[in-house]
């Protein structure tokens, strides 16, 4: 190998090797910051390609997406002093990186110690300002809501962070409390049972009467219009038979005779005694009737 190639060689590689110190990435889902000297210099990179300087600057990227930080159970005490084990958790992200940076040195499991710290510290004070019942069943939505917005009014300034939501995964009472509370609750449960069931036969009762109302109603109704139609019936039915017996009277005694037969001896065990020489058996002994 002559000198011009080994120092070619050599210049590729110093060339590679500045490049590759020169050269950064942030991804979508990371916050950057840029050190200089070890201070920060830029404490928003955006995501893409960026240039640095070799040996001068530094690139530190975090995770920008929202985190899940799984608290460990701790024992709090009600406004009672009665005590309770809450397990929780928290949901949170970087808003300011350099805040971020500066506040943990860019250690996730250090900014997850700080904010345990202050989690542990809000549940404390939300739970010693309520009631055992209040916590448990009461109001433990609006308790997680004053301590998510409590430790951003910290978090954010501080540390650089948001915190989406606090949630109580688990609430375990000693067995010296669970008994009581337990037996309280029940009862509390069935009042409002025994509330509920009254409430429900009242608008029962309520319910029956209106229905009872309307059927009356519509029985009424509906009487009223099928006596107006039978009216109207027997009306044209009589218009008919008039008019009939007006065109023919014998022909309308005829089918009235035929008429009365069909009804009289439509029973197999019906018995009659009549004269023969009656007018009932008029048509039976003559179809003209004489």
């Amino acid at each position: 190998m002559s000198g011009k190639s080994f120092f070619i060689i050599i210049g590729a590689l110093l060339a590679i090797f500045l490049l590759s110190n020169s050269l950064f990435i942030v991804q979508e889902y990371e916050r950057g910051v840029l050190l200089r000297f070890g201070k920060v210099d830029n404490a928003d990179l955006k995501p893409g390609l960026g240039i640095k300087l070799p040996f001068v600057d530094e690139v530190r990227t975090f995770d920008g997406r929202v985190l899940t930080l799984d608290a460990r159970a701790e024992r709090f005490l009600t406004v009672e002093k009665k005590s309770m084990m809450v397990d929780s958790f928290a949901k949170w992200r970087i808003i300011e990186v350099g805040t971020y940076y500066k506040a943990t040195n860019g250690e996730e499991p250090r900014a997850e110690r700080l904010l345990e710290q202050r989690i542990n510290e809000g549940l404390r004070n939300e739970f010693a300002a309520r009631s055992l019942q209040e916590v448990v069943s009461g109001e433990r939505d609006q308790l997680m809501v004053d301590l998510t917005k409590a430790l951003n009014q910290f978090t954010q300034n501080s540390l650089g962070i948001e915190v989406v939501d606090v949630r109580v995964k688990r609430i375990d009472l000693p067995t010296e409390v669970s008994g009581p509370v337990f037996s309280r609750m029940s009862a509390e449960r069935e009042r409002e049972a025994r509330e509920h069931r009254s409430k429900g036969k009242e608008q029962a009762e309520i319910i029956k009467a209106d229905a009872d109302r309307q059927r009356t109603i519509i029985e009424a109704q509906a009487y009223r219009d099928s006596e107006l139609l039978r009216g109207e019936g027997d009306a044209s039915a009589a218009a008919i038979y008039a008019e009939a017996y007006n065109r023919d009277p014998e022909f309308y005694a005829f089918v009235r005779s035929l008429t009365a037969y069909r009804k009289s001896f439509s029973g197999k065990e019906d018995i009659m005694l009549v004269d023969p020489g009656s007018e009932f058996f008029r048509y039976m002994k003559d179809s003209k009737g004489k």
